[in-house]
């Protein structure tokens, strides 16, 4: 007690001497303050020193505010000013301490932890979720400070030469972060479906000098499997995984941020950033299963991606109501999502886990494996409860709703939805009740048509919670909603048997899908628009319509790309070979400024593949 009382006896001689030193006239520059207060501040005791220094701030404010005499109350300004100037100055060696501590504290704990969980450690204290996240130059401050506990080949001194060699990395590519961007004249941006020298990855490989980031680069580019090419290094360093995990770290957080910066640009923006977080935590996924004989290097790549996924979950832009489909494309999306199961598994329940687990269970119901589906939503709407987080539990619910629409279990569907809608009022979640509203009309609407109730006051009574739940959308500004929502009525009109009404929504559903990005609902537009046309015996436009949503759902590996393959044979059967080529021939600009060339010459042989394999 009395040193702690010395101490502050020390610390108000240390403000009174910077103080009287300020008044008369020898503290040329802040600086100088800062050299003062590191000085003469012991570390570990700053709590004391804030004491005392508010202590001295209030009695000079007093002065200040009572004083009657000018020239007292004139030299009492000058000192609240150097009082001031002390307390900016404190704040700035405050950040200087965490800084030295949060290295010394990273030091300590890689230095005495065990071997084998040197590397757990190093991720674990470099987290980004961490309360005080190391930046670049604590890095390098780290890399520096185990030098010195290292000996020569040992694992402390692979993880200081990593550490160094993945900054200089990231240093290098820093000026290419989006350089790719510009290189090309393209429609989207992303990192799916670009030629194999145009995209980020050819950019980035050719900026590095680092044999396995520059082989992994070149992999990627190429749409080739990661697994496969982590399976052929033979000899990987724990230096050289360090330097990989960070170059890959740096990358995916300074995309994220950048296209943060971009919420007026339909290319970037959210949608990105989304689509970011997914790729490389899938890349870490995959790099966890290929290494699966390693547990060191299995374990620490699981590590990597589930920090990138709770990074991911806390963004206000987390898709709990899908849109992940967005700048993916072709091979690179199949079964990528697929990757992040297992890892999951492992992780206790979480709020994170739960708003993961909520988008595996859409991207689930998108490739048209239902019951999985229904698993992960199930999962995700008991952890959410438990943690509180009801609009991941109102989610879920809306999720389970229309899930149970697609396998025809509409009671159950109505039941979820009506939950949904109750609690999304009571917590005033209104972009939860606009979903819900959609979806327990979309329900009423499915159950009434399987029953054949024939009645128009259940269709209309379905129907307006459909157009309820448009103007919500509309009001919020919910653009993955008001999809949904346009997508819904297209079809509820469809089944009541009016086509020109559904068209109408169908197609303004259709560009609302493209804004969000969403190719799933995108498909599911054009795939219906296919069968009401159809319906209006308009041939020309259900083949335009068919063959883009065929290929589209196709493309992300959705088994509805079936529904409007049956109907675009049935049509070519009714109408011709030659009348159907000449119509696609007709439509090929429109259908090529959609999903390009490639795209184009693929429908026929999707075509020919529902032939052979089609119910």
């Amino acid at each position: 007690m009395s040193e702690s009382v010395s101490l502050r006896d020390r610390y108000l001689v240390l403000i009174d001497e910077i103080v009287e030193t300020t008044l008369k006239g020898k503290i040329s520059s802040v600086e100088q303050v800062y050299q003062m207060l590191l000085k003469g501040v012991t570390a570990g005791t700053g709590e004391i020193f804030e004491l005392a220094l508010s202590d001295r701030l209030n009695g000079i404010q007093q002065q200040v505010d009572t004083e009657k005499d000018e020239l007292k109350k004139a030299k009492a300004t000058r000192s609240l000013r150097a009082i001031k100037t002390i307390q900016t100055q404190w704040q700035r060696a405050q950040e200087q301490n965490k800084s030295t501590e949060a290295t010394a504290t990273a030091v300590k704990e890689i230095t005495t932890a065990p071997t084998r969980e040197r590397l757990a450690t190093f991720l674990r204290v470099t987290d980004p979720n961490s309360k005080h996240p190391l930046n670049l130059q604590q890095m390098q401050q780290l890399s520096k400070a185990l030098q010195q506990f290292a000996q020569a080949d040992s694992d402390l001194q692979q993880i200081s030469e990593g550490i160094a060699r993945g900054v200089a990395g990231w240093q290098r590519l820093q000026e290419h972060l989006v350089s790719w961007m510009y290189e090309q004249s393209r429609e989207s941006i992303g990192f799916g479906g670009i030629p194999e020298e145009q995209g980020p990855w050819a950019t980035w490989a050719k900026q590095v000098n680092s044999e396995l980031p520059q082989a992994l680069f070149r992999t990627l580019a190429r749409s080739q499997s990661v697994i496969e090419f982590a399976q052929q290094q033979r000899s990987i360093t724990l230096s050289d995984w360090v330097e990989m995990t960070l170059i890959l770290q740096y990358l995916q957080r300074g995309l994220v941020h950048w296209f943060d910066q971009q919420p007026y640009n339909v290319k970037a923006g959210s949608k990105l950033s989304i689509s970011t977080f997914l790729t490389f935590a899938v890349i870490w996924s995959q790099l966890a299963n290929a290494f699966d004989g390693d547990t060191s290097y299995s374990n620490a790549a699981s590590q990597v991606m589930l920090q990138i996924l709770r990074t991911f979950a806390q963004r206000l832009y987390f898709p709990l109501y899908g849109g992940i489909f967005a700048s993916f494309s072709g091979s690179y999306l199949r079964d990528a999502l697929n990757y992040l199961d297992e890892p999951l598994r492992r992780v206790e329940g979480t709020q994170e886990k739960a708003r993961i687990l909520t988008l595996l269970g859409y991207s689930q119901r998108a490739l048209g494996l239902y019951d999985r589906s229904i698993d992960f939503h199930q999962q995700a709407l008991e952890i959410a409860r438990h943690a509180g987080d009801r609009p991941c539990e109102i989610a879920n619910l809306n999720h389970l709703s229309r899930t149970c629409v697609q396998q025809q279990r509409y009671a159950e569907a109505i039941d979820y939805s009506q939950r949904a809608l109750i609690l999304s009022r009571q917590t005033g979640d209104r972009t939860g009740e606009a979903y819900a509203l959609v979806n327990l009309g979309y329900s009423e609407v499915m159950q009434a048509q399987q029953l054949e109730q024939l009645e128009s006051e259940t269709y209309e009574m379905a129907i307006n919670y459909l157009q309820q739940g448009l103007r919500l959308s509309e009001q919020l500004g919910d653009v993955q909603s008001k999809a949904l929502c346009l997508s819904s009525l297209g079809i509820a009109y469809l089944v009541i048997g009016e086509p020109q009404n559904a068209i109408k929504n169908l197609e303004e559903g259709f560009r609302t899908a493209q804004t969000s990005g969403d190719l799933y609902l995108q498909g599911l537009n054009l795939a219906t628009l296919a069968e009401a046309n159809y319906n209006l015996a308009n041939f020309d436009r259900a083949i335009y319509t068919g063959c883009l949503g065929m290929y589209l759902l196709n493309q992300i590996a959705s088994q509805e790309w079936q529904k409007p393959a049956r109907l675009l044979v049935i049509l070519q059967g009714q109408i011709g070979a030659e009348a159907f080529g000449n119509s696609l021939q007709q439509n090929r600009s429109r259908i090529i400024s959609v999903i390009g060339v490639d795209g184009y010459d693929y429908i026929p042989e999707l075509l020919e593949e529902y032939k052979r394999t089609g119910d």
